[in-house]
């Protein structure tokens, strides 16, 4: 059974993750499609910055962070005088390097789902009238949405194992930013910790699992929807 500290954790992992997911699917989906339909000079430097915290160590990632959105920083101070809100050691700067570290990902899946999409129905539905806008919302969204959900399922998977990039922004603090991963550092550092860390890594793998499965099922069932291409 899970203490109620260790429940505690679960919870703000969820949290963290969820509220990632949800800042980044937007921005994501957009970028996917810019970077699979449009042409444009620099298009090349967007895309590298873009998957820049897939191969820089997640520590430099939020180190970066931590400089650009730190309490002394023009946009920290501009957060906390208008919001009233703090990245440094606040589940809010976790939430933010989990979204920076999941990003890429997202992009990719999106980018890659809409490369395969069928242009040939796209032009068909633009020669009847249909808007940009009208034609990426009803033909190509669709036609892309097993491969979107793959990428917010990878997303969110990444945001529940992120840990260099959260400990550096948001530290390690018991109801704040103390994620999974951050705790289960945290009890391998103890003498008696070896029974907590089983757990909480059997808790991970759990939540992991369900969250593909449940990805798998949605694409199946959104694939019948769809029809055979």
């Amino acid at each position: 059974m899970l203490s109620d500290l260790e429940f505690q954790i679960l919870l703000l992992s969820l949290q963290v993750a969820g509220t990632a997911l949800l800042l980044m699917v937007v921005p994501g989906v957009v970028m996917g499609w810019v970077l699979a339909r449009l042409r444009f000079p620099g298009k090349a430097l967007v895309d590298a910055v873009v998957h820049l915290p897939l191969v820089l160590p997640p520590v430099v990632t939020g180190w970066l962070l931590l400089i650009a959105c730190g309490r002394h920083s023009p946009i920290g101070q501009l957060l906390e005088s208008w919001f009233g809100w703090r990245l440094v050691f606040d589940w809010k700067g976790a939430v933010l390097a989990a979204a920076v570290m999941a990003f890429p990902l997202l992009v990719r899946s999106v980018r890659l789902a809409i490369e395969l999409a069928d242009r040939d129905v796209e032009r068909a539905a633009a020669t009847c009238g249909a808007s940009p806008l009208r034609v990426f919302g009803t033909v190509t969204l669709p036609l892309a949405m097993p491969g979107i959900l793959a990428g917010l399922v990878l997303a969110f998977a990444r945001c529940l194992g992120e840990f260099g990039a959260t400990i550096t922004l948001a530290g390690n603090i018991p109801g704040e930013s103390r994620t999974l991963p951050v705790a289960i550092w945290q009890f391998t550092q103890m003498p008696d910790g070896d029974a907590a860390v089983w757990r909480l890594v059997t808790l991970s793998v759990l939540v992991s699992v369900a969250a593909l499965v449940g990805s798998e099922w949605m694409a199946r069932r959104l694939g019948a929807r769809l029809g055979p291409a």
